[in-house]
């Protein structure tokens, strides 16, 4: 049988039109499906800027569906779930990001930092600390230290924290002497709580090696002593504190006055005071002062260091507590005069946080409102 030529002849042309029909069509499609997600995309920011987060979702989720290998719509998606609280859907879209295996370096690197902070926020913290672990190494480590530091703090992981802040200080990420003292001394706290007195001792002296300029460690220092009736010792170390951390001496000032009394040493311990006194005016130091006075038979000198410091600072504490002994001409009243000064300077004499403005009865070395160290002075809320 012969072969016709001429089939061949028309089918070329067939074929030709039928291929470009046919790239005509992928073309268009392509340029459609391009066309969509971008719009979905910038409607998603416009409702984005306009605070309708809600709006902005549904717009992102049409984009990602429409282009669904678009890595920076999944990581916007994500960061507005967990914006509104949705973690669980966060933590899906982060997850499938670190299921795909075109994903590059850098991706996926930020998507497991995503992923932990979607742990962190929901409460996680087992999950949140086992993710922010695999990102030692990369670009978000300093970050992810900072995480489990407040991890640690947060579940009170003293020496998990202690390690933590070892590396940050390695690298330079900031001085952590004082906060890892302030480890050590919580340490020292369940050791004393639990009868061991020499581990207590010992992890007390690391802090002040640590931190020499931090208060607490010997104002704990001198307590353990006092309780284990080393009092000369214990005033020794608080003597020692006026030196090197003076501004810090007013919290000091009821346990001085107790061993001081208890020692023999009150004259010396009163004159120690009324030399810091001068230097710096302080409720806690008066009132140590006044207690010395009053211990050593001087109740009328006591009573007259509530008016030189109402000579030098407008005090409504000092005031009241000099009226308290004080004998007015009408006598009577004096009770209801006094309830309701001591009522009006009862929140004088509370602590506030400096950085969050927590106020509090006593002294607190972290702040109970905002977690944040040594943010509460050593002075009352009267004298700030």
């Amino acid at each position: 049988m012969e072969f016709d030529l001429s089939w061949i002849l028309l089918g070329l042309p067939v074929a030709f039109v039928l291929g470009w029909l046919a790239s005509r069509f992928d073309l268009r499609q392509l340029r459609d499906e391009n066309r969509r997600a971008p719009k979905a995309y910038f409607k998603g920011l416009n409702f984005l800027l306009n605070e309708q987060q809600d709006q902005a979702i549904d717009a992102f989720i049409e984009a990602v569906q429409n282009d669904p290998d678009t890595t920076e719509l999944h990581f916007a998606l994500g960061n507005l779930f967990r914006r509104r609280g949705e973690y669980n859907r966060a933590v899906r879209v982060h997850e499938h990001l670190l299921s795909r295996g075109d994903l590059s370096r850098a991706d996926r690197d930020r998507a497991q930092h995503a992923l932990a902070l979607d742990f962190l926020k929901a409460g996680l913290l087992d999950r949140a600390e086992d993710a922010l672990r695999r990102l030692e190494g990369t670009p978000f480590e300093a970050q992810a230290r900072v995480a489990l530091l407040a991890i640690y703090e947060r579940s009170r992981d003293w020496p998990q924290a202690m390690a933590i802040t070892q590396k940050m200080q390695e690298a330079h990420q900031g001085d952590f002497s004082a906060r890892q003292a302030h480890f050590l001394c919580e340490q020292a706290l369940a050791k004393s709580a639990q009868g061991d007195t020499d581990g207590a001792e010992a992890l007390l002296r690391q802090a002040v090696q640590t931190a020499p300029q931090a208060a607490r460690a010997r104002i704990e220092l001198a307590r353990l002593k006092q309780r284990s009736g080393q009092l000369q010792e214990a005033l020794d170390i608080l003597l020692e504190l006026a030196d090197v951390a003076p501004l810090w001496l007013p919290l000091a000032v009821p346990l001085m006055v107790e061993i001081s009394l208890a020692t023999g040493k009150a004259t010396e311990v009163k004159e120690l005071l009324k030399q810091r006194y001068d230097v710096m005016p302080s409720l806690d130091l008066l009132e140590g002062i006044v207690s010395l006075e009053n211990a050593l038979g001087n109740g009328a000198t006591s009573r007259e260091w509530y008016v030189r410091h109402l000579e030098h600072e407008s005090s409504l504490v000092a005031a009241a507590k000099w009226l308290h002994d004080e004998k007015l001409e009408n006598e009577q009243f004096h009770p209801q005069v006094q309830r309701s000064l001591d009522q009006a300077a009862k929140p004088l004499t509370r602590y506030r946080c400096a950085a969050c403005g927590f106020e509090a009865r006593q002294h607190f070395w972290q702040c109970p409102g905002c977690q944040t160290w040594d943010s509460y002075p050593a002075r009352r809320v009267e004298e700030l």
